[in-house]
């Protein structure tokens, strides 16, 4: 038997904002959104391009702001170009982290938290 992750999902309370944050700092494609009026939720699917696996964002209208907890660390993107992306994330409205790495070593990887307060580890592509 055969498994494969196939999606993340993610609520959140700012849809646009989130949306935002994913399309344009990230460059994930929004592969579909499926608006729920009646039951007072929406469903966005994204795509990160070279990978198989979507963050689905669940937005429930009208929600209390939630608790990401201590349970969840983060979710993790690669990038080719680690300095020029964290000048792009520091240059933003995003909390970010500075450029870190093993001990004496070579960064390679930072945070940034995106609206909702969810962590993403941006790491330099091997």
């Amino acid at each position: 038997m055969n498994q494969e992750l196939v999606e993340i999902c993610l609520r959140v309370r700012n849809i646009d904002a989130t949306l935002d944050f994913y399309t344009n700092l990230f460059n994930f494609e929004v592969a579909s959104r499926r608006e729920f009026p009646e039951n007072k939720f929406d469903l966005i699917y994204l795509n990160s391009p070279g990978s198989s696996v979507q963050i689905e964002l669940t937005y429930n209208y009208d929600a209390e702001p939630y608790n990401v907890g201590d349970g969840f660390s983060h979710l993790g993107v690669t990038v080719s170009d680690l300095e020029k992306m964290h000048e792009v994330c520091k240059a933003s409205t995003y909390d970010t982290g500075d450029l870190r790495g093993l001990t004496g070593g070579t960064p390679t990887y930072f945070f940034v938290t995106d609206p909702d307060g969810y962590r993403i580890e941006v790491k330099r592509a091997k």
